[in-house]
């Protein structure tokens, strides 16, 4: 086998590795994430399962149409070079994956929260504490005219 034969199997070992790799430790750890943006487990679940889906549909797909190399590979050294170049490209593919999924998920949680607190208004106090004895705080300030100190008595 040329040197071209195997830059394209080290290519298929290394990408395919890496999104495997990169799909369970996101699906493991995003699920924290997604049951706090959808507030809902099962939800989270069935969500953190189509997001997997699609992450190896989309990064596998790209591994696949990208793997092509038209110029001719000469010897290993040029073969490392391109190899390089299409592992780099799949990591970067790979991570822009993630931050677009952790934004529109960020996004979406940000605006259930606005729309929680809008539906729930803070509740007006129900009474207020009588005064308690003791130091009272000074104001920084000064006295205020409405607030003069009590003169000593002679």
């Amino acid at each position: 086998m040329d040197a071209k034969v195997w830059m394209y199997l080290a290519y298929l070992t290394v990408s395919i590795g890496l999104t495997v790799w990169v799909a369970r430790a996101l699906s493991r750890n995003g699920l924290v994430f997604l049951e706090d943006v959808f507030a809902e487990k099962r939800l989270a679940d069935a969500v953190n399962s189509l997001l997997v889906v699609g992450f190896y549909l989309l990064n596998l797909g790209y591994v696949t149409v990208a793997m092509k190399e038209s110029d001719p590979v000469a010897d290993t050294s040029q073969a490392l070079e391109q190899l390089s170049m299409k592992v780099g490209l799949v990591l970067l593919v790979l991570g822009a994956l993630h931050f677009f999924n952790v934004f529109a998920l960020g996004r979406y949680r940000r605006g259930r929260l606005r729309q929680q607190a809008a539906a729930h208004p803070p509740l007006a106090p129900v009474g207020y504490l009588p005064p308690q004895g003791g130091s009272r705080p000074v104001n920084p300030a000064g006295p205020t005219p409405a607030q003069t100190p009590p003169v000593p008595p002679r």
